[in-house]
């Protein structure tokens, strides 16, 4: 595989919330846009967190959502983060190593910029490789 940078194949399109947006609207978000993470950013488009679908079921299993519940409450503050010059074998390596699937890609001025998930790669590959015969 040639050597490719996650700039090339991540998403820029993020949807960002704030520590303060209830998990409500968060979920709701989720939903709409019929996506599996929602990044959290401050007010200057830096990284604070990331709230996953997998983040909502262990708030419904633990049953600690109210009306006043926010994503600061229960995203994951330690994130695996890119750098749209990180090549995709590198990306791959940190899915593994981490069991992530979603990775915002920052820059050290402009916050995040973007987001690389277990999908982004698998659809990447499915277009460079011919299958595999049986």
């Amino acid at each position: 595989m040639e050597d490719i940078f996650v700039g090339r194949i991540m998403s820029t399109d993020v949807e960002t919330v704030t520590p303060e947006t209830t998990v409500r609207e968060a979920a709701q978000l989720l939903l709409e846009k019929n996506i599996g993470s929602l990044v959290v950013t401050d007010e200057d488009n830096k990284l604070e967190g990331i709230l996953t679908s997998t983040d909502f079921v262990r708030v419904v299993a633990h049953g600690d959502s109210n009306d006043r519940t926010t994503v600061g409450d229960h995203m994951s503050e330690e994130v695996v983060t890119l750098s749209a010059q990180d090549s995709i074998r590198d990306a791959a390596d940190r899915i593994i190593t981490y069991d992530v699937h979603h990775m915002p890609v920052v820059d050290d001025d402009a916050g995040v910029v973007g987001m690389l998930s277990t999908t982004d790669l698998t659809a990447y590959v499915s277009d460079v490789r011919k299958p595999t015969p049986w």
